[in-house]
């Protein structure tokens, strides 16, 4: 009873890879790892860990011990990211108010909705228990998710998050490979960040809300989900926006 049976992953057209960055307990490692394996996912990267498992996370990993002897691990978001199409961090931390940033969070179902039909590596970002990812490292994000808890008591779990984002995929993504258009690659990825933060720069505002122009610009250009074609196509109309700005600025 609850073995692990020897059958094929299921294909997805998008390959998720989970990332857990700090993460601070042992044992929630091993507990994400059986999450994953739960609904057939099995890429786990660690940023900021040794990656040498103690008998907790063993034994909270249960059947899923194949992800954590696979399981990647990086020193830095730079290394964990470099052949990653788009970079999803989570988040269940709630503002109030009228200027909140709550309005760019994805749920998993939207998420699934934007970007089916797409194929391509996608990673999906877990923070430490306690106080889950830093501002900074949302920043970095090209979409923010967010699991649509109870107000009164929002934050999950670490292990609890990453299984209920893995459900939603395994319940909802079209496993169906024809007419798949593939992603944006990392390095247009790369390219379209570093022009969106060029636009934001040039544009005549204070500089405290350049920041947030850009990551206004970002949040809106990926959460469309464009495919290769369209990524090629709007990285030209940005490049060229970039230059005009960049050019009016001089004056």
């Amino acid at each position: 009873m609850g073995n692990r049976l020897d059958i094929p992953f299921p294909e997805y057209p998008l390959e998720i890879v989970f990332v857990l960055v700090k993460p601070a307990f042992s044992g929630n490692i091993g507990a994400v790892c059986r999450g994953m394996l739960n609904f057939g996912f099995s890429k786990l990267r660690v940023i900021g860990h040794e990656g040498k498992w103690d008998e907790e996370t063993r034994k909270r990993a249960k059947h899923a011990q194949s992800v954590l002897d696979n399981a990647e691990i990086h020193e830095n978001w730079e290394s964990c990211m470099q052949d990653i199409s788009l970079v999803i961090g989570t988040s269940g931390k709630r503002e109030l108010g009228s200027k909140i940033q709550f309005r760019h969070f994805l749920t998993p179902n939207e998420l699934i909705t934007n970007f089916q039909g797409l194929t391509g590596r996608v990673a999906i970002v877990f923070g430490p228990e306690g106080m889950g990812l830093l501002q900074d490292e949302l920043r970095q994000c090209d979409l923010l998710l967010t699991i649509p808890s109870w107000e009164g008591y929002p934050i999950l779990n670490l292990s609890h998050a990453v299984t209920v984002v893995a459900y939603s995929m395994y319940t909802q993504i079209n496993e169906s490979l024809e007419d798949e258009k593939p992603m944006m690659n990392p390095d247009q990825r790369r390219t379209m960040r570093e022009t969106a933060a060029r636009i934001a720069n040039s544009l005549p505002l204070h500089e405290s809300k350049k920041r947030s122009a850009e990551e206004q610009l970002i949040r809106t250009l990926m959460r469309s989900g464009p495919d290769e074609f369209e990524a090629h196509r709007l990285l030209g109309i940005l490049k060229d926006a970039a230059i005009a700005l960049e050019e009016n600025e001089d004056k």
